[in-house]
């Protein structure tokens, strides 16, 4: 991809987020990385400006449109038109379903799956004047085998695999690919508090995985630049289980 390319990525503070943006700023695209942890947000971006990256620090909740109809247009008027949309920002609480409320339920599904439909919208008529376009959604294996005390979450991610499989469909006519990338364990801050808080161990998890260890955001990066580029341009509607082979 020799072209520099505008680049949105959500939930861009951290782990996944942050390893993509990285990775696009690092290859030369202006990158808008947008999260609600803004100190630390600016603190990434700000590395990445040191290093001779071209980047923008948005603080932007996904799963309030206003929020990003705000960020876009300071988008445009800093980069120009947005190429490639990443919608990855998400939580993952864990919750039993005996015990979840409305309200849990609710807050999963508008940051998960409706702040992916907020962040793909409101590009979209960048990517259709331009003829051309990538989407790159960042659902998980959640979605497609579930989890255990993460039945939103499980939800959320189908639901964003479901929708990545639509909208290929949709906007393949118009010059614009979308397939979505679904992770499994991952080494991120996320993952960090969740060992701490004994929800999760690692070592009970890795023995499932063929490849016997957690995903690095690095390796989800690498995926994403790959169905951003043009050598991807016959690829949509896709599900890239970057998973180490925990899910086939």
């Amino acid at each position: 991809m020799n072209r520099k390319r505008v680049v949105v990525v959500t939930g861009a503070a951290g782990g996944i987020g942050l390893g993509i943006a990285k990775r696009f700023a690092q290859d030369g695209h202006p990158t808008a990385m947008l999260d609600v942890q803004e100190e630390l947000l600016e603190q990434e971006a700000g590395a990445l400006l040191e290093e001779g990256a071209t980047v923008l620090a948005c603080r932007a909740d996904v799963s309030q449109r206003a929020d990003i109809d705000a960020v876009y247009a300071v988008v445009r008027a800093q980069f120009g038109p947005i190429s490639i949309v990443v919608p990855n920002a998400g939580i993952a609480p864990v919750i039993s379903f005996a015990e979840m409320t409305t309200a849990h339920w609710q807050r999963v599904i508008d940051v998960n799956l409706t702040g992916v439909f907020h962040t793909i919208q409101a590009a979209l008529p960048d990517l259709v004047e331009a003829g051309w376009g990538r989407v790159i959604s960042i659902s998980s294996h959640a979605g497609q085998s579930g989890a255990l005390s993460m039945a939103h979450y499980s939800a959320a991610k189908g639901g964003v695999i479901s929708l990545t499989k639509a909208l290929a469909r949709e906007l393949a006519g118009g010059g614009t690919t979308v397939n979505t990338i679904a992770p499994s364990v991952c080494e991120t801050p996320q993952m960090l508090r969740a060992i701490e808080a004994n929800e999760f161990s690692l070592d009970h998890v890795t023995p499932l995985i063929p490849i016997p260890r957690a995903g690095r955001p690095d390796e989800i990066a690498g995926a994403c630049a790959f169905l951003a580029s043009d050598d991807a341009a016959y690829i949509t509607g896709q599900v890239l289980a970057v998973n180490g082979g925990i899910y086939m």
